[in-house]
């Protein structure tokens, strides 16, 4: 799919109503005309305020149908269909525009996830962390995926765990509660506790933190 918006997104398409470029856009669920989808995820539409065709629309529609709209020009792509879209207001596509930058930074997201999946597999016989992490601090992963790399947290007992997910705002509060489960356990795997104070790592039979001097609670 990215690579036919970005095949897309590369092709120019001009208005013959005014020669401005027609832009990428989602297309609409129904087709006005009969009620039946456009057949294409996508049309170029010329979203110039000052097109001529857009212009005239108004005062063509009021005259001829009694309504108030006009039109916008449009082609479906990988097609020689066009069409005079009749459009209700001066907004009518501009919410539809193809972000491909997005599209793109979704994809890239997409694929570190798989890659970070996949190497969860084997992460704890490798002693790697980085696709645990990769996982449980991206909001867009899937939840059970997030969930499955919580619990590899105290396989992997590793402490270099501890800030970056102590940073993190999980949105789900099961999978924080999870996540802060697993945390308490890999720190009484090392023998360490967090000062309640600064928030630092030190022994677990400490009674004074080293790093702020204040005294810990017995």
């Amino acid at each position: 799919m990215l690579s036919t918006l970005l095949k897309y997104a590369e092709e120019k398409h001009y208005c013959p109503h005014c020669s401005g470029d027609l832009v990428l856009c989602h297309a609409p669920a129904v087709h006005v005309g009969d009620g039946l989808g456009w057949g294409s995820e996508y049309l170029f539409v010329c979203l110039n305020n000052d097109c001529p065709l857009f212009v005239k629309g108004w005062d063509y529609i009021a005259n001829q149908y009694g309504h108030v709209g006009s039109y916008r020009y449009m082609e479906i792509p990988n097609s020689k269909e066009t069409y005079n879209m009749m459009v209700a207001g001066k907004d009518a596509f501009t919410g539809s525009i193809v972000d491909i930058e997005a599209l793109i930074k979704q994809n890239e997201r997409y694929q570190e996830q798989k890659k970070a999946l996949a190497a969860m597999e084997t992460c704890v016989e490798e002693r790697n962390l980085e696709p645990v992490l990769a996982i449980l601090l991206d909001e867009s992963a899937r939840l059970d995926d997030r969930k499955k790399a919580a619990e590899l947290l105290v396989a992997l007992n590793d402490l270099a765990c501890i800030d970056p997910l102590r940073n993190h705002t999980f949105r789900d509060e099961h999978l924080a509660m999870e996540v802060n489960l697993a945390l308490g356990k890999v720190l009484t795997g090392n023998y360490v506790k967090e000062c309640p104070f600064c928030s630092e790592l030190i022994k677990a039979q400490a009674r004074v933190c080293k790093h702020c001097q204040r005294d810990l609670p017995a």
